[in-house]
């Protein structure tokens, strides 16, 4: 109503009287909305008609700090404080202008000021928590979130800070003495009894996770969170079709998430039942198409089926989503080569290279390939890049042996190969797999059998 007759007056220019409430009322309506245009109109009149309203003034404070005008908030502050100076308000407004300008530890000495003469102490020891959490300050924020659960045993957000604190000291048994204390005193919170099991759960402890998560939906049977966290325990635990019953009423709950549908597919590929499982990896995808995850599970669940043709289908699909990704060019490059598509499976061991994957066996497949299409000068530069990195490696020098050996650079080739013999006798066997023609090479043969009577 208040909003309604506001609106007209701004319409019709006529000047109409609103009491104090009404104008706060209508302001943070417009604020909620994101309206701060309105916002500022009705602060400007609401002071026109109640220019002692210290709330308006604040309400001055916040959008002077919105559009980024510090020094005029700040003002406005200091007259404030003249007239107020216990009014606390005053120095959670400068707490939050310090910490928005990075001065956080300037914001804790604000709230501490706040503090003495404050009615609302959780939510100023919230603050102060906050701010020592930008600090990286776990110990003083966890001591302040006590004193929020101290004070409000229900604060279920300061529960979670507390233990976000623990976690991020990897205090986790200490987590767990502490959640087991709370629970003493709220044995009725699904919250807490969650976040014991999550705490059992990162340190392995998964039966006691499971009895946690038990308890946690004994106290709130619609808590999709218990649900979720008891079916990960229970994969843990190698049990699958257990895992698969509490992900699916985790469905009936509420509306049906990529996650679920993946971990669904996921244990059912544990169990062997791939048919199922490609059924909701695809409901994974049809649920988030952005999701390359869901993408990627099918192209390599129908690449183990040997079903290479689907594979290259889903894997192109994830490829659409991420392109920077190394692993998914290595699997794009594994399906193109079972589908005899070589030069298409070079490009992608080459994209692997360019996105930083320096693994060994990048290097050795791309060489592989090039060394069957012929392309030999390039599989020995390729072979010559992995050896800055990987120095004395049979793979590397058994293959530039075959390379100048085909190439009839006896020369290089027999240093290479006499490397090769002193790293790894036993590995010269792949030159019979990728490069035949030179063991018909007699020299190659008398070398390889006097280097073995050697070792004897």
């Amino acid at each position: 109503m208040s909003l309604t007759k506001f609106e007209s007056m701004l319409k019709t220019k006529n000047v109409y009287f609103f009491d104090l409430d009404e104008f706060e009322d209508i302001i943070i309506q417009y604020l909620d909305m994101g309206k701060h245009a309105l916002a500022k109109q009705a602060i400007k009149l609401g002071l026109e008609q109640h220019p002692e309203s210290t709330d308006l003034k604040f309400f001055q404070v916040e959008m002077h700090v919105f559009d980024n005008e510090v020094d005029k908030a700040i003002l406005i502050l200091s007259k404030i404080e003249e007239l107020e100076p216990n009014n606390f308000e005053v120095y959670t407004q400068r707490a939050l202008i310090d910490s928005k300008s990075g001065n956080h530890e300037e914001a804790i000495n604000n709230l501490k000021k706040a503090l003495p003469i404050t009615f609302d102490k959780p939510y100023v020891w919230t603050l102060i928590g906050m701010e020592c959490l930008y600090l990286d300050d776990y110990e003083n924020a966890r001591l302040n979130f006590i004193n929020c659960i101290n004070a409000h045993i229900d604060d279920y957000l300061a529960l979670c800070n507390i233990v976000y604190c623990f976690d991020m000291k990897k205090e986790h048994k200490e987590a767990i003495i502490y959640l087991n204390s709370y629970i003493d005193k709220n044995p009725y919170s699904e919250v807490a009894w969650h976040q014991l099991g999550c705490q059992h759960y990162i340190l392995g402890n998964y039966k006691d996770a499971l009895i946690a998560f038990d308890y946690a939906l004994l106290v709130d049977e619609h808590f999709i969170g218990g649900y979720l966290e008891k079916a990960k325990t229970l994969e843990e635990l190698g049990e699958y079709q257990e895992a698969i019953d509490n992900y699916l009423i985790t469905l009936n709950i509420d509306d049906p998430t990529a996650f679920v549908n993946i971990r669904i597919g996921e244990c059912y590929k544990k169990l062997d039942k791939y048919d199922a499982a490609i059924s909701y990896y695809k409901k994974a995808v049809h649920e988030d198409p952005l999701l390359e995850k869901g993408w990627i599970l099918l192209a390599d669940i129908y690449y183990d089926d040997k079903n290479y043709q689907k594979a290259a289908y889903y894997i192109a699909e994830t490829l659409k989503i991420d392109d920077d990704n190394s692993a998914y060019w290595k699997r794009y490059s594994e399906i193109k080569m079972k589908l005899n598509f070589y030069e298409e499976a070079v490009s992608g061991f080459e994209k692997c290279l360019e996105l930083g994957n320096n693994d060994l066996e990048i290097y050795i497949a791309l060489v592989d390939v090039l060394s069957f299409l012929g392309d030999f000068n390039k599989a020995i530069s390729v072979l010559y890049d992995a050896q800055k990195i990987y120095k004395n490696f049979a793979e590397i020098e058994y293959r530039l042996a075959g390379l100048f050996l085909t190439l009839n650079n006896e020369n290089y080739g027999f240093n290479h190969l006499i490397v090769g013999l002193n790293l790894d006798y036993e590995y010269h066997v792949i030159l019979k797999e990728i490069y035949p023609i030179v063991l018909d090479n007699k020299k190659v043969q008398k070398l390889i059998i006097d280097f073995k009577k050697d070792l004897e």
